[in-house]
């Protein structure tokens, strides 16, 4: 026996059509008043036909019109009856994005800037994921995590618009501590499903990011490097207290001059058998190893949880409206064999 607590509805709109119904009965009702009228005048005075019989066929075909088109639309709703619960299994990758946010990355030698440049970047990345999960990580003299893994664009892209310069407590730039950091969250991983993807100017004040990229490798993880400026270079802006902007001054007094380190950033990238590009290679680098190099990362099935997946009963008011159909046609056909009298 159903109970009422099993019933549900799947797309409760499609019920506007039943309005089509009430439409062809008004017609039908509109139409057979009409007939009955100019039948009465055409009839001889003291004449008698089968005029009741039709009136009667033609209330039935009506009838059989507007409740065919009513289950129809019932139809359309989809009327569930019971559900099961199934897995919910994904394929993918799972993939760190590590951005720089030293102040070199503010230098404009690429438009607007190296950083709004690299975001923009991500941003687009973000739009390919797929299946695949992402994490955000910030890193200037150290790392820190902004997302977690996850498929959530719309979130992702959230946590992408809060990162900016100062989004790392220590100033400089660490490779190193950007790679480590993305290895601790792949802890216990065998490499053949993960990837490390670094979003940089190339500036390594502490010289460790190829150590840290050996230490990928032996675990199996590979590292992308993008590029972000020019091997010419251009200075770095910075605003005073009052707002104004000037350049960058070193401990020598001059203005520094901020340039693509693009050989040692490579150099990383190949000893994990990953790969490199930058924005003087390429119009979109991060898309082309997204779509190149990364997507060739053997995905892994993950079961996340079950989902509930309703029974469509829509077979059960069809068929009625297709029966009703049916006797609406012979209805007629008897109407016309009626009328033609015998042969």
């Amino acid at each position: 026996m159903i109970a009422l607590e099993d019933f549900e509805i799947l797309r409760p709109e499609a019920f506007w059509f039943a309005a089509a119904a009430v439409l062809v009965l008004f017609l039908v009702v509109r139409a057979l008043r009409r007939r009955r009228e100019a039948l009465a005048r055409l009839r001889p005075k003291g004449g008698s036909d089968d005029l009741g019989w039709r009136r009667g066929a033609s209330i039935a075909r009506g009838a059989f019109a507007v409740v065919a088109i009513a289950l129809a639309s019932a139809a359309l709703a989809g009327p569930v009856v019971g559900s099961v619960e199934r897995p919910v299994v994904a394929h993918g990758i799972d993939v760190v994005i590590c951005l720089d946010t030293s102040r070199s990355m503010l230098a404009r030698d690429v438009k607007p800037s190296r950083f709004e440049r690299a975001k923009r970047e991500i941003s687009l990345l973000l739009s390919e994921l797929d299946e695949n999960r992402a994490s955000l990580v910030a890193f200037g003299g150290d790392a820190e995590r902004i997302a977690p893994l996850t498929r959530d664009r719309v979130a992702l892209r959230g946590f992408l618009d809060t990162v900016d310069v100062a989004s790392t407590r220590v100033g400089g730039t660490d490779l190193g501590a950007a790679v480590d950091y993305a290895l601790g969250m792949f802890e216990d991983r065998s490499g053949r499903h993960e990837a490390i993807v670094l979003v940089t100017d190339g500036e390594d004040l502490t010289g460790e990011g190829l150590a840290a990229a050996e230490r990928a490798e032996e675990k199996g993880i590979r590292v992308y490097v993008v590029g972000v400026g020019t091997r010419q270079g251009a200075k770095i802006p910075v605003a005073d207290p009052s707002g104004d902007e000037h350049f960058l001054v070193g401990p020598d007094g001059k203005e520094v001059v901020t340039r693509l380190v693009a050989d040692s950033l490579e150099r990383m990238a190949i000893a994990t058998g990953g790969a490199y590009s930058d924005t003087e290679r390429s119009a979109r680098p991060l898309i082309d190893l997204y779509r190149g190099p990364v997507s060739s990362v053997q995905q892994r099935e993950v079961e996340e949880g079950t989902t509930r997946v309703p029974f469509d009963r829509y077979q059960w008011p069809l068929l009625l409206a297709v029966l009703l159909v049916t006797i609406e046609s012979g209805v007629a056909e008897v109407r016309r064999a009626r009328r033609a009298g015998p042969a």
